[in-house]
């Protein structure tokens, strides 16, 4: 298959994800926008990756109603929020009017080669086949500069899932879950040096679904 061909199909992939998104957005908005609040882990860890990449630009990725790009924003970052979920996004650029957004895929970003400093990819991965998952982290790799930092985020376990009901409203959404040596692996395969690798157990029912969270920071390779 060429290379046109490739680019095609990761341009279309992810028709049920958009569709599903679309239709649960506002209730989505509502429920996460200001989850940050609940969670000093994470918190802890936005705080040293802003750091790390305040002398570029960021990419939210999977940003939904951008609840991280809006902390890194605060914090002084050029943060950039990407989705496939154009209803996501109106939800996003109705809580952030003072951030950019973009509709597109992580598996075709359409952004040009190493422009990002920093990518915070917050569960947007599991929502990818595992077959396409490294493909997914080359197309990040090939946007972030030599040394650029990415943080993403995973929900812990070995089994795939199908979800048919969010927020009280049918949708249709595969959900991965991986270890962190299995992503570890993955991003090394697709051209990335873990830098650090961190687990939690969740938080309070009222601050988030209750699974346990995986989190790496990797940095591209030259």
């Amino acid at each position: 298959m060429s290379s046109v061909d490739d680019s095609k199909r990761a341009r279309e992939f992810g028709g049920h994800i958009r569709e599903s998104y679309d239709t649960v957005a506002r209730e989505y908005a509502d429920e996460i926008y200001n989850e940050l609040a609940g969670k000093p882990f994470d918190r802890e860890l936005l705080d040293r990756f802003a750091d790390q990449v305040r002398d570029g630009r960021v990419c939210d990725l999977g940003c939904g109603p951008a609840q991280i790009a809006r902390y890194l924003r605060d914090r002084g970052v050029d943060v950039l929020g990407v989705d496939l979920s154009a209803g996501m996004l109106v939800q996003a650029r109705r809580l952030n009017p003072d951030i950019r957004f973009v509709q597109s895929s992580m598996l075709a970003l359409g952004l040009a080669s190493e422009t990002l400093r920093g990518i915070a990819a917050f569960y947007c991965i599991i929502h990818i086949p595992r077959e396409r998952v490294v493909p997914a982290l080359a197309e990040l790799r090939r946007v972030l500069e030599p040394g650029g930092c990415l943080l993403i985020t995973f929900h812990l376990g070995t089994e795939d899932s199908h979800h048919e009901e969010l927020f009280g409203r049918p949708v249709s959404l595969d959900v991965a879950l991986f270890t962190t040596n299995e992503m570890s692996g993955y991003l090394r395969t697709a051209g990335f040096r873990v830098e650090e690798a961190l687990e939690r157990d969740p938080y309070a029912p009222e601050v988030e679904y209750q699974s346990r969270r995986g989190y790496i920071l990797a940095v591209r390779r030259s």
